[in-house]
């Protein structure tokens, strides 16, 4: 399997993106495809005894920055490495997709060079996120701050299919972000968005309110991008503060440190679990390819991971899963 790596994107790039590389060509026996300016990523290498054993290398002279508008990966920015490893990717050159670079970027190449399944209205990106019981899917998270009823619909159908097929949940639960649990809360779109996702080929369980998500009520949070991208920098917010709270307490005398030093193993326990690198990235559902966006700021570590998620959402053919799920809608 052949996985386009965009490796002059994110904040930590191009090292941490060899490195991850070279842990995903290592343990998942995959052909990373590293998309960017040859010279440096083999200079790179070089300088930091990685080896490019078993990769491709595609040259790529230019970069798309986080200050990029979105769109100049078609024209202005098109020899850019996010732009061409896309290429790869709707040629069939590559089989799977994987970026830490700009999130608008992203999205468009996603919908306008690989393009959507047949009958997806929007893309929309999905991020794990831990919970009380279990970790949950929610999305959008960030590809569409303006959402129809129908666009939640499928959001809900991607979500169910994603979560059996790549993380082995059966039957997985699937609620509606909204301000109540009645299903006569909520504004026109919640209303109408609950009643389609009543009628999808899915496990609905209504509305969920926000102070409910983070107890792992349902598998699968279902929301607009605005409202779920605002969650998850809130819930990502909480974690931090969180942390360096109990820090500032663990830390304040003799008995708080003895204290800390008998509870380390469980507070690095949830530490981990609100680790990006361990989540790996956010999936780009509604593609008619697997798209991968990793967290801007990754490393090698969660770079791997992404490279993992890819390789499960090819093998599992999630992209069929949805198009026979979405023809029952």
């Amino acid at each position: 399997m052949k996985i386009a790596i965009d490796a002059f994107g994110g904040d930590n790039a191009p090292l941490e993106i060899i490195k991850g590389a070279r842990l995903g060509a290592d343990e998942y026996g995959v052909t990373p495809i590293l998309v960017g300016d040859e010279e440096i990523i083999k200079k790179c290498a070089a300088e930091n005894s990685v080896s490019l054993d078993g990769m491709e290398l595609v040259h790529a002279p230019d970069v798309i920055s986080m200050h990029d508008e979105p769109t100049s990966i078609l024209r202005a920015k098109k020899d850019c490495s996010m732009a061409v490893a896309f290429r790869l990717l709707a040629d069939g050159e590559a089989d799977a997709f994987v970026s830490a670079g700009s999130t608008g970027a992203v999205v468009v190449g996603g919908t306008l060079i690989v393009k959507r399944i047949k009958g997806v209205k929007r893309v929309a990106l999905a991020s794990m996120i831990p919970g009380l019981k279990a970790p949950f899917l929610m999305l959008d998270i960030g590809a569409n701050a303006d959402t129809r009823p129908e666009m939640l619909a499928q959001y809900g159908l991607m979500a169910s299919v994603y979560l059996e097929k790549v993380e082995g949940r059966e039957n997985p639960t699937v609620g509606l972000l909204n301000i109540g649990t009645e299903e006569t809360k909520g504004d026109e779109l919640h209303l109408a968005a609950y009643d389609l996702l009543q009628k999808a080929p899915i496990n609905f369980i209504g509305n969920i309110e926000s102070r409910e998500i983070m107890k792992g009520e349902c598998d699968a949070v279902v929301t607009d991008g605005f409202t779920g991208n605002i969650a998850l920098k809130l819930i990502e917010g909480v974690f931090s503060s969180m942390f360096k709270l109990l820090k500032g307490v663990f830390y304040k005398n003799l008995k708080t440190k003895l204290a800390a030093l008998t509870l380390k193993k469980g507070m690095m326990g949830v530490k981990k679990m609100a680790d990006s690198e361990e989540v790996g990235g956010a999936p780009l559902l509604g593609c008619s390819k697997p798209v991968i966006k990793a967290h801007g700021n990754s490393k090698a570590m969660a770079i791997k991971n992404a490279i993992h998620q890819a390789m499960l959402y090819t093998e599992k053919d999630v992209i069929g899963q949805i198009s026979e799920g979405l023809s029952k809608m």
